[in-house]
Protein backbone atom coordinates (compact mmCIF):
# COMPACT_ATOMS: atom_id res chain seq x y z
CA UNK A 1 0.00 0.00 0.00
CA UNK A 2 1.36 3.47 -1.11
CA UNK A 3 2.45 5.77 2.14
CA UNK A 4 -0.48 8.21 0.70
CA UNK A 5 -3.01 5.52 1.05
CA UNK A 6 -2.49 4.54 4.33
CA UNK A 7 -2.13 8.34 5.56
CA UNK A 8 -4.99 8.36 4.43
CA UNK A 9 -6.99 5.51 6.03
CA UNK A 10 -5.40 6.24 9.16
CA UNK A 11 -6.67 9.87 9.00
CA UNK A 12 -10.14 8.33 8.67
CA UNK A 13 -9.91 6.13 11.37
CA UNK A 14 -8.58 8.82 13.56
CA UNK A 15 -12.08 10.63 12.85
CA UNK A 16 -13.78 7.44 13.85
CA UNK A 17 -12.03 8.10 17.08
CA UNK A 18 -13.55 11.50 17.51
CA UNK A 19 -16.49 10.37 16.90
CA UNK A 20 -16.58 7.81 19.43
CA UNK A 21 -15.34 10.32 21.71
CA UNK A 22 -18.48 12.52 20.91
CA UNK A 23 -21.29 9.35 21.12
CA UNK A 24 -19.17 8.39 24.51
CA UNK A 25 -19.52 11.42 25.62
CA UNK A 26 -23.01 11.88 24.94
CA UNK A 27 -23.97 8.36 26.29
CA UNK A 28 -21.94 9.88 29.63
CA UNK A 29 -20.07 5.85 28.77
CA UNK A 30 -17.19 5.02 30.86
CA UNK A 31 -16.55 2.15 29.29
CA UNK A 32 -16.54 3.35 26.10
CA UNK A 33 -14.24 6.17 26.13
CA UNK A 34 -11.90 3.84 28.73
CA UNK A 35 -11.65 2.28 25.27
CA UNK A 36 -9.92 5.49 22.86
CA UNK A 37 -6.82 6.87 25.41
CA UNK A 38 -4.29 5.41 26.05
CA UNK A 39 -3.22 3.73 29.89
CA UNK A 40 -0.45 6.08 30.40
CA UNK A 41 -3.08 9.16 28.95
CA UNK A 42 -2.01 12.79 30.35
CA UNK A 43 -4.68 15.28 30.02
CA UNK A 44 -4.61 19.31 30.65
CA UNK A 45 -8.24 19.64 30.96
CA UNK A 46 -9.59 22.96 32.06
CA UNK A 47 -10.16 21.13 35.09
CA UNK A 48 -7.53 21.63 38.48
CA UNK A 49 -5.17 20.17 39.05
CA UNK A 50 -3.14 21.52 35.70
CA UNK A 51 -2.82 17.45 34.55
CA UNK A 52 -4.89 14.23 34.91
CA UNK A 53 -2.29 11.63 34.48
CA UNK A 54 -3.26 8.31 33.59
CA UNK A 55 -6.90 6.82 32.47
CA UNK A 56 -8.27 6.35 35.57
CA UNK A 57 -7.21 10.18 36.13
CA UNK A 58 -9.00 10.86 32.87
CA UNK A 59 -12.25 8.82 33.59
CA UNK A 60 -12.59 10.62 37.34
CA UNK A 61 -12.94 13.86 35.56
CA UNK A 62 -15.45 12.56 32.63
CA UNK A 63 -17.16 11.07 35.75
CA UNK A 64 -17.24 14.55 37.82
CA UNK A 65 -18.48 15.94 34.74
CA UNK A 66 -21.11 13.72 34.18
CA UNK A 67 -22.58 14.17 37.36
CA UNK A 68 -23.82 17.86 37.02
CA UNK A 69 -26.12 16.80 33.46
CA UNK A 70 -29.01 14.93 32.73
CA UNK A 71 -28.45 14.85 28.94
CA UNK A 72 -25.19 16.14 27.64
CA UNK A 73 -23.82 17.21 24.67
CA UNK A 74 -21.02 17.18 23.04
CA UNK A 75 -19.72 18.63 19.18
CA UNK A 76 -16.53 19.06 17.70
CA UNK A 77 -15.91 21.39 15.06
CA UNK A 78 -13.03 22.11 12.73
CA UNK A 79 -10.88 19.47 13.42
CA UNK A 80 -7.71 19.44 11.92
CA UNK A 81 -5.43 16.44 11.77
CA UNK A 82 -1.58 16.15 10.96
CA UNK A 83 -0.97 11.70 10.86
CA UNK A 84 2.22 10.25 10.62
CA UNK A 85 3.40 6.86 10.84
CA UNK A 86 2.80 5.59 14.68
CA UNK A 87 1.89 9.30 16.11
CA UNK A 88 -0.99 12.08 15.25
CA UNK A 89 -2.27 15.32 16.65
CA UNK A 90 -5.42 17.10 15.68
CA UNK A 91 -6.85 20.81 17.11
CA UNK A 92 -10.19 22.04 16.77
CA UNK A 93 -12.94 23.43 18.95
CA UNK A 94 -15.51 21.46 21.48
CA UNK A 95 -18.65 22.51 23.40
CA UNK A 96 -20.26 20.53 26.49
CA UNK A 97 -23.61 21.22 26.42
CA UNK A 98 -26.61 19.85 27.65
CA UNK A 99 -29.48 20.05 30.26
CA UNK A 100 -28.18 19.97 33.99
CA UNK A 101 -29.61 18.04 37.18
CA UNK A 102 -31.49 20.98 38.39
CA UNK A 103 -33.28 21.02 34.54
CA UNK A 104 -31.83 23.93 33.36
CA UNK A 105 -30.79 24.06 29.75
CA UNK A 106 -27.04 25.21 28.78
CA UNK A 107 -25.76 25.86 26.10
CA UNK A 108 -21.90 25.55 27.30
CA UNK A 109 -19.12 27.15 26.17
CA UNK A 110 -16.33 26.41 23.43
CA UNK A 111 -13.12 25.37 24.10
CA UNK A 112 -9.60 24.98 22.20
CA UNK A 113 -8.97 21.23 21.99
CA UNK A 114 -5.98 19.32 21.11
CA UNK A 115 -5.33 15.34 20.72
CA UNK A 116 -2.61 13.38 20.53
CA UNK A 117 -2.59 10.38 18.81
CA UNK A 118 -0.63 6.68 19.30
CA UNK A 119 -1.14 3.83 17.10
CA UNK A 120 -0.44 1.05 19.93
CA UNK A 121 -0.73 -2.54 19.12
CA UNK A 122 -2.68 -1.18 15.31
CA UNK A 123 -5.34 1.28 17.26
CA UNK A 124 -5.02 5.05 17.30
CA UNK A 125 -5.46 6.19 21.39
CA UNK A 126 -5.53 9.02 22.58
CA UNK A 127 -1.98 9.72 24.97
CA UNK A 128 -2.59 13.43 25.77
CA UNK A 129 -5.82 16.27 25.14
CA UNK A 130 -5.76 19.50 26.40
CA UNK A 131 -8.77 21.92 26.39
CA UNK A 132 -8.05 25.22 27.49
CA UNK A 133 -10.27 28.64 27.78
CA UNK A 134 -8.79 31.76 26.21
CA UNK A 135 -7.97 34.32 28.96
CA UNK A 136 -8.35 38.36 29.32
CA UNK A 137 -5.05 39.30 30.26
CA UNK A 138 -6.07 42.48 31.92
CA UNK A 139 -8.82 41.26 33.93
CA UNK A 140 -7.17 37.57 34.68
CA UNK A 141 -10.62 36.14 33.57
CA UNK A 142 -11.61 33.37 31.05
CA UNK A 143 -13.35 34.45 28.32
CA UNK A 144 -16.44 31.94 27.66
CA UNK A 145 -18.33 33.48 25.14
CA UNK A 146 -16.37 33.14 22.18
CA UNK A 147 -17.28 30.81 19.18
CA UNK A 148 -15.92 29.12 16.24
Amino acid sequence: MTMPAQREMDEAEIRRRVVEIVEGIRAKDLDALKRLYAPDVVSFDVEPPLQHAGIAAKLKNWATAFTFFEDVDYEVRDLTLTVGDEVAFGHGFGRLSGTLKNGTATNGMWVRATFCFRKIDGDWLIAHDQVSVPFDIASGRGVTDLEP
